[in-house]
């Protein structure tokens, strides 16, 4: 049995990866650690067992012991947490008794934001947009590719591939992004159509930093894809309720990178983000400590 110790843990998990930190309680980090693809919808046993692995690292990292760990204040922010029915079924599989969890918007607008008013958009392999106003936070997205995720790296790759398909129908015009594409596939419509039937958002994903070096390129095809994706966010901060006095923080691997597609009104309000998701995480780890 573990004892609770000086420690704190935080772990932040999506499509692409995971990442687990045990920090001293002033937030100092001991030892940290990366894993693999960590969405609870999409795979949840692989899930449990890349955060497992992640967690474990971590520890070794910080010259301490799995076990050691048990009764440590935790909080993980998950991608694929749809209901506190899922939240409780994956703390139940892990080694941590004093483990929240939540989804991975609440760790990455908690990290961002901290005790500030603001938007987050966040863009990774899935997306969302989050508004904070003191203690409530409104969400927008997050419902995964099959219903949602736009301007997500999964849905830019798909929507990459889906331009590759309507150039080789002669309905849309070839450009260098579709014709370097169409390269991965030795231009045979067969295999391109089964990388898409079996990828997953992590695999339609690859093509994403792709499209948007295309785009800054002025590539057709690709500014065509970012405008509709810029479009999305747009969208989505005139229904926050965005206003000049907030803070804007773009967050995930991929928000930095809509930075100059953004309308000025918000370029002109764009903030660094104060920390991470996995930042987060901690910061709601500390919050057990009586």
């Amino acid at each position: 049995m573990g004892h609770l110790g000086p420690y704190l843990i935080g772990i932040d998990g999506g499509g692409t990866g995971c990442r687990a930190a045990i920090s001293d309680r002033a937030g100092n980090i001991l030892g940290s650690a990366n894993g693999g693809p960590a969405n609870y919808t999409s795979d949840p046993d692989g899930t449990v067992r890349n955060l497992i692995g992640a967690l474990g690292s971590a520890a070794r990292n910080a010259g301490l012991d799995l076990p050691e760990l048990a009764n440590v204040p935790a909080h993980v922010g998950l991608a694929g947490i749809v209901s506190p029915e899922t939240a409780r079924a994956l703390a139940a599989k892990l080694p941590l008794l004093r483990c929240t969890v939540t989804d991975d918007q609440v760790t990455t607008v908690f990290g961002a934001l901290g005790d500030r008013n603001g938007v987050v958009i966040s863009v990774g392999t899935g997306s969302f947009i989050a508004v904070k106003r003191g203690a409530n936070i409104r969400h927008i997205g997050g419902w995964g590719l099959q219903l949602g995720d736009q301007a997500s790296g999964a849905w830019l790759g798909r929507k990459a591939l889906q331009r590759c398909a309507l150039t080789r129908d002669g309905l849309a015009q070839n450009s260098g992004l579709t014709t370097r594409i169409w390269q991965d596939f030795n231009n045979d419509p067969a295999k391109l159509i089964a990388f898409a039937q079996s990828a997953t958002p992590a695999d339609f994903a690859t093509y994403a930093t792709e499209v948007m070096a295309a785009a800054t390129q002025a590539d057709s095809q690709a500014i065509e894809i970012v405008a509709e994706a810029t479009a999305y966010l747009s969208l989505c901060l005139e229904t926050t309720g965005f206003s000049k006095e907030d803070h804007l923080c773009l967050t995930g691997g991929l928000g930095p990178l809509f930075a100059q597609w953004l309308p000025r009104t918000a370029q002109n309000r764009l903030t660094g983000p104060r920390g991470t998701a996995l930042d987060g995480a901690l910061a709601l780890a500390r919050q057990m400590v009586p």
